[in-house]
């Protein structure tokens, strides 16, 4: 009874914890409550894509343009404060698809699957700075060193493909703000980090063995390493990172068999090329990501992340936005209904954001650019496939854009209801660390009912 019912009950968790363990940290796990998607694809825009110049039309702006007002108070940012003038947007809009879903007009291709895709304007969050901002939207910590939540997927129900890395970035030229920290592991044991490809040159280097080693000699030279770091393992038996290198020199064994062929586009039809814009600018590269998701989610990996950037348009935003979107327009569209007609959609989740969205105004830096800047208070985000609410918008801003005012709720919501469409309990999904039990949305929060179909 010294001891206590409570450490009692808690040496029985960790233990059946170890139990569950036995059978391989990335080993398949069931759900915790039925649902359709059994994997996701997560496109990230990073930079803060202007939902009043995507897919959040405000013709009151048409009216106000190029007004000046001054801003100040305590209470708002230098970015904001000061003298100020409002931006109409730059392009028009169409309502698309059966569902009428508002669309600015250079979203051509996606239009053609907009009843595909479900809307949410109601999400808040609670930083204006960038890498501050990605770790919140990534993983739910403002402050970074908090698990991804491609790591809290893989924690929850493992990878089907025992060959590959159950998490996988795809990261533009450079890193986004904030670094690797946006696909940690955090405190999850360190098996469950995203894995980077390179955008160019080797996805991962040392892919293949060096000259003259044979496959027999390299399994004879990682048998020895793991009889050895076993032995160092025993030793210091709290240390997971031991464990996970033992295991990441073995999946990178089998990784050489199954990788390049997962990589390698050569089998890809050349309709199917063209249908995601490889070999053609500007949508090669944002292209040739989006079909590797295709095959990575085909191949048993259970999230994938690309990332592309920057959307972060503070001046001349018909210039900067319209390339972007002519980059990723016609790709996103592709995969959408590859994965349609190859019967994975439903069992896919898509999801398309960046960390906050952008002002109806911009700051008088000498002269107008017709730009914007950040936003924390109002955004736009997209679901598809994997029983979201497709053919709808949920949620509304106010009549400049400037903040959400119908649906409203905070990111941490939008975590917990994307966990739930992959048949995951937030308030189930935990890891014991510093003392008390954790989850992706730090204290808990709602499901956003109206996304789910």
């Amino acid at each position: 009874m010294g001891a206590s019912l409570g450490s009692v009950a808690l040496t029985a968790m960790m233990a059946s914890d170890l139990d569950a363990a036995a059978d391989g940290p990335l080993a398949p796990r069931p759900q915790q409550a039925p649902a359709q998607a059994q994997r996701c694809i997560f496109l990230m825009m990073e930079g803060g894509p202007s939902h009043i110049d995507t897919f959040d039309p405000k013709p009151e702006l048409e009216r106000l343009h190029l007004q000046e007002f001054n801003r100040s108070g305590e209470q708002k940012s230098a970015m904001e404060s000061g003298k100020r003038y409002f931006v109409k947007s730059p392009f028009k809009f169409r309502q698309a698809g059966q569902s009428g879903a508002d669309m600015a007009e250079n979203w051509s291709h996606l239009a053609g699957v907009a009843d595909d895709l479900c809307f949410y304007r109601g999400c808040q969050v609670d930083s204006v700075n960038h890498p501050t901002a990605m770790y919140q939207m990534n993983c739910g910590n403002r402050f970074g060193g908090d698990p991804a939540m491609g790591a809290w997927v893989t924690y929850g129900l493992g990878s089907v493909n025992q060959n590959l890395p159950g998490f996988v970035v795809l990261p533009a030229d450079s890193y986004p703000q904030g670094g690797s920290a946006n696909w940690s592991n955090g405190y999850l044991p360190a098996h469950f980090q995203g894995t980077p490809l390179r955008p160019t040159g080797s996805p991962i280097l040392d892919l293949n063995p060096p000259a003259g080693v044979s496959r027999q000699r390299q399994r004879q030279n990682l048998d020895l390493i793991a009889t050895l770091n076993q032995q160092h393992a025993a030793q210091h038996p709290t240390h997971d990172d031991l464990s996970a290198r033992i295991a990441n020199y073995e999946l990178a064994f089998r990784m050489q068999m199954q990788v390049p062929e997962v990589l390698d586009m050569s089998d890809e039809d050349q309709r199917t090329l063209d249908m995601y814009g490889v070999g053609k600018e500007p949508t090669d590269a944002f292209g040739r990501k989006c079909l590797l998701a295709r095959k990575l989610v085909s191949s048993g990996v259970r999230f994938v992340q690309l990332y592309h950037g920057s959307w972060d348009s503070h001046d001349y935003i018909a210039r900067a936005h319209g390339s972007l979107v002519s980059a990723v327009d016609q790709p996103i569209a592709a995969l959408i209904q590859d994965l349609k007609d190859r019967g994975l959609l439903d069992t896919t989740l898509i999801v398309w954001c960046g960390e906050f969205g952008r002002s109806p105004d911009n700051g008088v830096r000498g002269g107008t650019a017709y730009g914007r800047d950040h936003n924390p208070k109002a955004m736009t985000m997209w679901m598809a496939g994997g029983g979201v609410n497709a053919g709808h918008t949920i949620g509304a801003t106010d009549e400049t854009g400037a903040q959400a005012v119908e649906n409203v709720r905070h990111v941490r919501d939008v975590h917990v209801t994307l966990l739930r469409l992959l048949g995951l309990d937030d308030n189930k999904l935990t890891f014991y660390h510093a003392g008390r039990f954790k989850q992706l949305s730090q204290f808990g929060g709602k499901v956003i009912d109206e996304l789910i179909a």
